[in-house]
């Protein structure tokens, strides 16, 4: 038996403390790893579907039979990158994290998934706040500016209109998005998590900036509060 409660590691960072912690849900008699920014819950490791959805329809959408590289926005517990690893055409993966307690603890082991990340040579860690490279000239590899991706998969935000922080609205605009697509090979795709279903006024603003852009809907049973939650994807193609 576990304990019921257990701080793995507490940190300071720019945005807010960040912790790790181990608890065991009693209701489901399981251990559940989670991360937590100040009070607010970012993710657990309990219901992962949609995150690995994120990279199961992402790359699903490329279609061709060729060496990818792709970008992960957001490390979180790993579940996108990991889910993007076993794509066998992935050749390299960027993984954007902007809190250096989340790469520390995938690099120490404290989460799971962190091994084989970090073991995997087609894998690389880069500490960075995605929405700012997001908008700029030299995009999201530091090895090589201006390198346009394959496919860019993000898991940071909430959903289009709730954010961890102000400073990400922007991005949801047309003109945050116009920025994003340029780091994009042309018939490249951006995929987005949303913790909330399908919103079609996003929808629409997507479809405005890219050549086509769609919503699919990503449902999960939440035995704790027993019934079935509804997630989205947004898969935009460049």
């Amino acid at each position: 038996m576990s304990r019921f409660f257990e701080e793995l590691d507490y940190q300071p960072t720019a945005i807010g403390p960040i912790s790790l912690r181990r608890r065991r849900e009693l209701r489901l008699d399981v251990d559940v790893l989670e991360i937590l920014l100040g009070d607010e819950h970012l993710m657990s490791d309990l219901f992962t579907t949609s995150e690995v959805a994120l990279a199961e329809c992402g790359l699903g959408a490329i279609t061709d039979d060729k060496p990818l590289s792709v970008v992960v926005g957001g490390l979180g517990m790993g579940f996108t990158a990991d889910a993007a690893l076993n794509d066998t055409r992935i050749e390299s993966l960027v993984i954007v994290e902007k809190l250096a307690p989340v790469i520390g603890w995938h690099e120490s082991g404290l989460i799971p998934l962190g091994k084989r990340l970090g073991d995997d040579p087609k894998c690389r860690f880069v500490e960075g706040d995605f929405f700012q490279m997001a908008a700029s000239d030299t995009g999201f590899d530091p090895v090589e500016p201006a390198r346009k991706f394959d496919a860019i998969l993000l898991d940071i935000d909430h959903a289009p209109d709730f954010h961890l922080a102000p400073a990400h609205a922007g991005f949801y605009q047309p003109d945050g998005l116009a920025k994003l697509q340029q780091h994009l090979v042309d018939g490249g795709i951006f995929a987005l998590w949303s913790n909330d279903p399908p919103d079609a006024a996003f929808a629409a603003r997507l479809q405005s900036v890219f050549r086509v852009a769609n919503a699919v809907e990503v449902p999960f049973y939440n035995p704790l509060q027993d019934r079935d939650f509804i997630q989205s994807i947004y898969i935009a193609h460049r």
